[in-house]
């Protein structure tokens, strides 16, 4: 969230043309004579704001009213909103300090997530380095105590990852934690005594055990590891302290039903509280400021829905709001909530249960979409739950874009996406498949993938297609795959190990070669692969072999067009070039672009740019011509 711009600035690219000697059916706003997909990028965008504990009149949020992502203060109390970041590749890792006096957020160079903490005046200010005395790193976790106490998580590839105490006037950061696994700051308590760390000293990327550390001496008072003593390893989240005084219970995410769900641990007394909700999906929630019930948030199967819990009473309420998706909620001092809230066809809005709308950006909305189907299907592993957007008008078979979502950990929901709404447009169905390792559907199928890593995802999709093609939604002869970071993974390896089911591959920042991209990515996602492979390369090299699109690149036929920032640390830019040699060795038909940001960009225009790139590629190799979606006006 930068620095001092009015929010209420046009957003990029609507400037209005020159209109001498401009027939009159032709003077209209640049926005309507824009192509509905390019106006749901461009159209302004919040997201939820956050509050400031001790100031609740006080936000921070992010909108992309300036043409990139950056952060926004608001002062509810006047109405006053102002842009406090103003970086070329945007910012969106921002929080507020408990009293609503400073602004943090973290600051690295061209997207390639290495950096430090920064901070300004909730007011406005001069923009002063955070946390003096730590060298740029990768970001492990920030927690800013009501006293001016500070834990900050760090990670390199030299140190692996550390945690550092700052006291209010006594000087430099202390280390109070370091290993080579991956390890963060979960919390700190509400009077700043204890301190909550999530590690994988185990070596289990996947799945998380909990530290509770003395602040005043950093000696441990409390662990919670379900990762031993059992035959399988289970995974713990921090979700927060109780936001009371001299309150030691930890809320705490387990897994030890199959599901994430939440409940209480008392630190210091070391007691559980098994909250035993009934309720199907996943569960996160966070606290009620005051500390007597438990904000809800519950995900299955592609929706999410809110509840309020009753700690005293064990009740479970529900909290009102429309079908689609919930992808960020909080609970306000005064009892409200309020929530970000999309569907497929409906823009993203911030609500709230009081009835109206919380923060509403200025100028143009975004058009709708089309909704989405829900499809079941049986593949190897289980039921396989894909997400189907068909173009409003015309009959399939269609040209269909697979669009496979990263992570692995992730799945796509009803949920409103610029980018599937973009190929609807211009005449294309839309599938989204939530393969094993998808989130929402259980644990089991969250942590199926180990071993056989790429190659069972692809099986599920493999499923899927079959059913798009035999139902008579997709046309064979124009099926494209697609997807970013894992899901550019997922495309490659798939071009790669089916290469006559697909007639056009876009990938953006994939991993295209698994040995290279191991020996550049930063250290966390070492400590990723090597769970999720059983070891690194030089341990389990078969296993690296079978899951490299690398290994397959010889046996492509489709076209693919690769989009890579040249700064990712996730997906570094050498590994591939290296895939990208192969292809070009061969003459094999392919494009790509390379553009200055890391995984992903934050500016609208890049981002309309690769979207276009996509589009004009798949065209003229599928023959499908501009499609409708070149056309002005809403969908």
């Amino acid at each position: 969230m930068t620095e001092s711009k009015d929010f209420t600035q046009t957003p990029a690219g609507e400037q209005t043309p020159v209109q001498e000697q401009t027939p009159a059916s032709e003077r209209t706003p640049a926005w309507e004579r824009t192509p509905a997909w390019e106006q749901r990028f461009r159209a302004p965008r919040v997201s939820l704001p956050e509050w400031a504990e001790e100031a609740p009149e006080r936000s921070l949020f992010v909108s992309n009213a300036t043409g990139t992502y950056e952060l926004y203060a608001w002062d509810r109390a006047s109405g006053e909103q102002r842009q406090v970041t103003d970086r070329p590749n945007g910012t969106t890792d921002g929080t507020l300090s408990p009293d609503g006096a400073w602004i943090w957020w973290f600051a690295d160079t061209d997207g390639d997530e290495f950096g430090v903490w920064m901070r300004q005046p909730f007011a406005g200010g001069a923009d002063e380095p955070a946390v003096p005395g730590l060298d740029a790193s990768y970001p492990g976790g920030l927690a800013i105590g009501r006293e001016g106490t500070l834990v900050i998580g760090r990670s390199t590839d030299e140190d692996g990852s550390t945690v550092h105490l700052v006291r209010p006037g006594a000087g430099a950061p202390v280390e109070i934690y370091r290993h080579r696994e991956s390890a963060g700051v979960g919390d700190l308590s509400h009077d700043g005594s204890l301190i909550a760390i999530e590690h994988t000293e185990h070596g289990d990327a996947m799945h998380s055990a909990l530290r509770v550390l003395r602040a005043a001496d950093a000696s441990v008072l409390a662990e919670l590891d379900d990762t031993k003593g059992g035959t399988e390893e289970l995974g713990l989240a921090v979700l927060g302290f109780a936001p009371v005084a001299g309150d030691s219970r930890l809320l705490v995410g387990h897994q030890r039903r199959g599901r994430w769900e939440p409940m209480l641990w008392d630190v210091a007394a070391g007691t559980e509280t098994d909250l035993r909700l009934d309720l199907p999906g996943d569960v996160s929630a966070e606290w009620y400021p005051d500390g007597s019930g438990l904000l809800i948030v519950h995900s299955f199967e592609a929706r999410s829905e809110l509840f309020r819990y009753e700690i005293a009473t064990r009740a479970l309420v529900r909290v009102e709001t429309p079908a689609g998706s919930v992808s960020e909620a909080t609970a306000r001092p005064d009892g409200s909530v309020e929530y970000l809230w999309s569907s497929a066809a409906e823009p993203p809005v911030v609500r709230s249960t009081d009835g109206g709308i919380v923060l509403d950006p200025p100028g143009p909305k975004a058009p709708p979409s089309v909704p989405v189907e829900d499809v079941w299907v049986d593949g190897p592993g289980g039921r396989v739950h894909a997400l189907v957007q068909r173009p409003a008008e015309g009959e399939g078979p269609f040209p269909t874009v697979f669009e496979v979502h990263g992570g692995p950990a992730w799945h796509d929901s009803d949920a409103f996406a610029s980018g599937p709404a973009a190929w609807v447009d211009h005449g294309y169905a839309v599938v989204r498949v939530n393969y094993r390792g998808s989130t929402g559907y259980g644990r089991e199928w969250t942590d199926a993938l180990k071993h056989r890593v790429g190659l069972i995802e692809l099986e599920d999709v493999e499923a899927v297609r079959e059913w798009a093609v035999e139902s008579g939604l997709a046309d064979p002869a124009r099926l494209v795959l697609s997807g970013g970071s894992w899901g550019g993974y997922l495309t490659l390896l798939g071009l790669g190990t089916r290469p006559d089911a697909w007639a056009v591959g876009l990938a953006a920042v994939p991993v295209a070669d698994y040995v290279t991209a191991y020996v550049d990515e930063m250290e966390a996602l070492k400590a990723l692969d090597r769970t999720l492979l059983g070891g690194s390369p030089e341990e389990v090299p078969e296993r690296y072999a079978a899951s490299s699109p690398l290994t397959y690149v010889d046996a492509v036929k489709a076209p693919v067009h690769i989009s890579a920032g040249v700064n990712d640390p996730r997906c570094p830019i050498r590994q591939i070039d290296n895939y990208v040699d192969r292809l070009a060795a061969r003459g094999a038909v392919h494009e790509v672009y390379r553009y200055d940001a890391g995984h992903g960009s934050l500016v609208v225009e890049e981002r309309i740019k690769q979207v276009a790139l996509d589009l004009a590629f798949a065209a003229k190799h599928l023959g499908t011509g501009a499609g409708p979606g070149t056309g002005t006006g809403a969908a």
